[in-house]
């Protein structure tokens, strides 16, 4: 079942706030991807088949409200996120109303003047944790039309004071076959125990990477069978027990502490 409500462009990643709102990033280019917001509409209770529920009723195509972020700084607007260097970085956020959430004749990401909202190069993994949504920019390069070079950016945002922060930075990788260099994060879970896990994939080695709260990285596991990609890293519920596959290669791993 087609949930058209959420948009139609390059969908990658979600998170899911627990009262309904959805959170999700664009993988896209020419210009840059964003970041949405959908608000379910007065009266809807998330649960099993509610989305469902929702697509095939009445105008369900459109219900609710599709919004894309617009962050500033000092009243000035943010075009780019690669503009942070620095992790915590922190910009205001407001949500601007995609005018045709369905892309009926201009693709969303094009339906907005320069300025009105924040692109990202490789807007991918996204995650609902701590309050907030963790997502993820892989990679910015100056020749994709990027303000800055980067390998990774891990982003925070919390609805309470709608900001976003810059929770981790991966500069450019200048060895990716060397275990010490990390580049292309994409899936992301919160680690129960401090920090986050970062699924790699970018070029040379692929890894599970560690961040810790105060956004330094380590390496946690090595892809030595391919060159394939770790995908949907998530813990259990007790926090004991580590889940992560390898795209491609069909691998599904458990892997336990201890955490601490």
């Amino acid at each position: 079942m087609p949930l058209k409500f959420l948009g139609r462009y390059a969908h990658e990643a979600v998170a899911v706030d627990p009262s309904g709102t959805i959170y999700l990033t664009e993988d896209a280019n020419g210009p840059h991807g964003l970041y949405y917001r959908w608000t379910p509409p007065v009266g809807f209770v998330p649960g099993k088949g509610a989305l469902r529920e929702l697509a095939l009723s009445h105008g369900g195509d459109t219900a609710g409200t599709l919004q894309a972020m617009l962050c500033t700084k000092g009243g000035r607007a943010i075009a780019d996120l690669s503009e942070a260097t620095r992790v915590g970085t922190t910009y205001k956020v407001t949500w601007v109303d995609v005018p045709d959430p369905l892309a009926t004749e201009t693709s969303v990401r094009k339906q907005f003047e320069t300025g009105a909202v924040t692109g990202s190069r490789k807007l991918e993994g996204a995650y609902w944790g701590d309050g907030g949504a963790y997502f993820v920019a892989s990679f910015a390069r100056s020749t994709d039309g990027s303000r800055n070079e980067h390998d990774g950016q891990v982003w925070f945002y919390h609805p309470e004071s709608e900001t976003v922060q810059l929770k981790s930075i991966f500069g450019v990788n200048p060895d990716p076959d060397a275990d010490t260099d990390y580049d292309g994060p994409d899936n992301i879970c919160l680690d129960p125990n401090g920090g986050l896990i970062l699924a790699e994939d970018g070029d040379g080695i692929q890894h599970l990477v560690g961040v810790t709260t105060a956004g330094t990285s380590f390496p946690m596991a090595r892809n030595d069978v391919s060159g394939n990609e770790f995908a949907g890293p998530t813990f259990s519920r007790d926090g004991k027990v580590l889940f992560a596959s390898i795209q491609g290669d069909g691998y599904t791993f458990a892997i336990t502490g201890p955490w601490k």
